[in-house]
């Protein structure tokens, strides 16, 4: 009897051994491409996400949102680190799914003018010169054309609109070339306060958006639903050490002073709200890629 426990005990730990077998993931990051970068900017997150999880994580580097998104329809990519505006395509294309929201503190866009310019409300902006920033990124563009679909004003038709780096818009709303910017609000206010010469009430922002919805850690479709819950639960469960491995690189400082938060796909309805707005109401592929 006692051998026949025995032997029935050891079967029993040798299968739940088995069944807790560490895992091998691929991650890849969309904003950083070549190996290099993913190693210096997110290794201390790999490593975080490898202690909590007791999994393996491999970087899988991707040159394009485009990659990323080939990558998770092919398998060879599990999970992938990702803003809104690219997840609504990935998700489109390719059925992947939100797993852990980076809450971002602070992260909202604006539309500025100059105080002198005699522009008070989003409506005056119309058959004016509009300045936005890359096309497809969530803040600087996506965001600031859906803030003046909100108040009434059609970002494709009603005004003249154009795209260009932060710092050569910054500089012809200053010199009166164009009416407006719209772009990340903290990404103004760091720029305005690195202004020298002008005072800061030289601008003024007339329209601002909530906060926008989170970056991501998104899962493929490929990826048993058990093992994505498991590696969701490891991260809720260790914030502290993967927030700090995501934050320990100075390119990732726009998440100083992130949670991170388990999140739907329904949060991400309004920036395919904001795809229809900009005129691209199918949101199945990378605007200006």
């Amino acid at each position: 009897m006692k051998f026949k426990s025995l032997v029935l005990g050891l079967g029993l730990a040798a299968a739940t051994a088995f069944g807790a077998t560490a895992e091998t993931w691929k991650l890849a990051v969309t904003d950083v491409e070549g190996m290099e970068r993913l190693q210096l900017e997110w290794g201390p997150f790999k490593t975080a996400l490898e202690d909590a999880t007791g999994d393996t994580f491999e970087f899988f580097p991707v040159n394009s949102r485009t990659a990323a998104a080939e990558a998770l329809r092919g398998e060879t990519v599990d999970f992938v680190v990702s803003g809104p505006a690219e997840y609504v395509v990935i998700n489109k294309l390719t059925n992947a799914t939100p797993l852990i929201g980076l809450g971002r503190p602070d992260y909202h866009c604006t539309i500025v003018v100059r105080a002198d310019s005699g522009l008070n409300v989003p409506t005056d902006l119309k058959g004016k010169k509009v300045a936005f920033g890359d096309i497809g990124s969530t803040s600087n563009m996506l965001c600031p054309m859906q803030l003046l679909a909100d108040y009434g004003v059609d970002p494709v038709n009603d005004i003249e609109k154009t795209h260009t780096s932060r710092n050569i818009a910054f500089e012809a709303l200053k010199n009166g070339d164009i009416d407006a910017l719209g772009m990340n609000a903290g990404t103004f206010v760091g720029v305005r306060n690195g202004q020298d010469e002008l005072p800061y009430g030289f601008f003024k922002m007339i329209a601002r958006s909530g906060d926008l919805p989170n970056d991501m850690i998104m899962v493929g479709a490929h990826v048993p639903q058990d093992a994505a819950m498991k590696v969701r639960d490891a991260i809720l469960d260790n914030k502290a050490q993967i927030i700090a491995g995501i934050t320990a690189h100075e390119e990732n400082d726009k998440y100083v002073g992130m949670d991170l938060v388990a999140i739907e796909d329904s949060a991400y309805d309004y920036v395919r709200s904001m795809y229809a707005n900009a005129g691209y109401p199918q949101f199945d592929n990378f605007i200006g890629e």
